[in-house]
C-alpha cells in the first residue's frame, strides 16, 4: 500500500462512525511504515479503547500488546503474532 492509499483510509475513517476495534487494528497496522508521530499516537489510541472496550483485559496484556505495537516496524512477524494472540483471547479479530 502506498501513502496515497493510507491517505485515503485515514480520511474515510475520519467521515464515518466509530469503527470497531479490529477494523481500528488494521488502520494501525497499515500505518506501522509510515510517519513514526503519527503512529505511535493510532497505537496509544488503539490501546485506550483495547483497555476499554474489551472486558476484563488485565495491565499484563496491555503491555503484551504495547510492545508489540512498538515492536511491529521492526520485527511484523512476531509482533503479528503476538497481537493476534491477545486479540483472539479476548474476542477482536486481528487478521491481516
Amino acid at each position: 500500500m502506498d501513502a496515497g492509499d493510507l491517505e485515503r483510509v485515514l480520511q474515510l475513517a475520519k467521515s464515518m462512525p466509530p469503527m470497531r476495534l479490529e477494523d481500528a487494528l488494521r488502520v494501525v497496522l497499515l500505518m506501522r511504515t509510515g510517519d513514526e508521530a503519527k503512529y505511535d499516537r493510532a497505537c496509544v489510541r488503539w490501546l485506550g479503547r483495547f483497555a476499554i472496550e474489551v472486558k476484563g483485559v488485565s495491565l499484563k496484556e496491555l503491555r503484551d500488546a504495547a510492545q508489540a505495537l512498538d515492536e511491529l516496524p521492526d520485527q511484523p512477524d512476531t509482533a503479528m503474532a503476538q497481537l493476534q494472540r491477545l486479540c483472539l483471547q479476548r474476542g477482536v479479530s486481528s487478521q491481516r
